[in-house]
């Protein structure tokens, strides 16, 4: 470690915004992104017509940085994030940001801000916040003629304050995307629609809302902003095939590790909500808590209890600790899984 350790309250850090000393940026213009800078602003200044503004054309990414128990950091499967950004731009007609200049940009705001990395054994991470958005002089529904990719950093702590807990979820009234839209793209607006249903769900007292097909209301799609899983009597992980699901990199993370170090069958297929019963345990997944384990979901007038309401089953609690191990460097990663700075 080059650089000091910032003076933060490690061990109470919650996901909230803090200020880091430096964020990258890059602006495409005529025809090409430039070459990139770290600057000190955390500010945007953009024109009142921004695309990104009206119309939506903008997305996102988020994964973290971990440190390590020899004082090293790594990254976990950013070139996974690359892709699916790409796969999101090309949905929203922004031009690409290459596997390389993602990671080299992701790489360098870590390197800048190595002092916000948390220490090992606090259970905390730096949170790093891809971003490009439609700029310039727009007016008309189209595509920007100009572009930025940004990447910030905060440091967080774990999800779990007081380890994995499992919680209840209901079904939501409404759909979170329609067939053949923008579900499998990370954009904004898929996450702006689910701030009324999950405001709903949580005044009824549940953590979040689970979203079912649009199409036929009858099949899991996801759960809040994250995806589903589940394990069924016979020991398979089952988690949900949908064109309209993001594909999670912390969901095919746990298919691998099922599969691989935990000896288990692995399906992605549709999963019935009427077929709850199948499954002894289940959790929703994804890159801020990496596993949300799921008590019981109410349908229907009734809540169906999984292994239990206050207690984590025991695959779930092998799968988030293998992940996390891996995440930090104390189990041993699949190939190109990681990536040390």
């Amino acid at each position: 470690m080059t650089e000091p350790l910032k003076n933060i309250d490690w061990e109470n850090l919650g996901f909230s915004y803090i200020k880091t000393d430096l964020r990258y940026i890059s602006y495409w213009k005529n025809g090409k992104w430039d070459d990139g800078k770290l600057v000190e602003d955390n500010t945007l200044t953009i024109s009142e017509a921004s695309t990104a503004l009206h119309y939506g054309q903008q997305c996102f990414e988020g994964l973290k940085a971990y440190r390590r128990k020899d004082g090293k950091i790594q990254l976990f499967r950013p070139q996974e994030n690359a892709k699916r950004m790409i796969n999101t731009c090309r949905r929203l007609l922004m031009p690409e940001v290459s596997i390389e200049k993602f990671v080299d940009a992701v790489t360098k705001v870590v390197k800048a801000n190595e002092g916000y990395v948390p220490p090992y054994g606090t259970g905390a991470t730096l949170y790093l916040r891809p971003l490009v958005i439609g700029i310039g002089d727009n007016i008309g529904v189209k595509p920007a003629n100009e572009y930025l990719f940004c990447v910030f950093c905060i440091p967080v702590g774990p999800y779990f304050k007081g380890g994995l807990t499992p919680v209840n979820f209901t079904i939501a009234d409404y759909d979170r995307a329609a067939p053949r839209g923008t579900g499998s793209a990370k954009v904004g607006g898929n996450y702006a629609a689910s701030l009324l249903p999950h405001e709903k769900a949580t005044k009824e007292g549940f953590a979040d809302c689970i979203y079912l097909d649009p199409a036929t209301q009858t099949k899991i799609e996801e759960v809040g902003a994250a995806n589903f899983f589940g394990i069924t009597k016979d020991n398979k992980f089952v988690t949900p095939y949908s064109p309209s699901i993001l594909p999670s990199i912390t969901k095919y993370s746990l298919m691998t590790i099922a599969k691989e170090y935990l000896n288990m069958e692995v399906e992605e297929r549709d999963v019935f909500i009427d077929n709850l019963d199948e499954f002894k345990e289940s959790g929703a997944c994804g890159t801020a808590a990496v596993i949300t384990p799921i008590g019981g979901i109410q349908y229907n007038e009734k809540l169906h209890v999984f292994f239990d309401e206050k207690k984590v089953g025991p695959i779930t609690k092998k799968l988030y600790y293998t992940l996390v191990g891996i995440q930090f460097g104390d189990v041993e990663a699949p190939k190109d899984w990681t990536l040390v700075l």
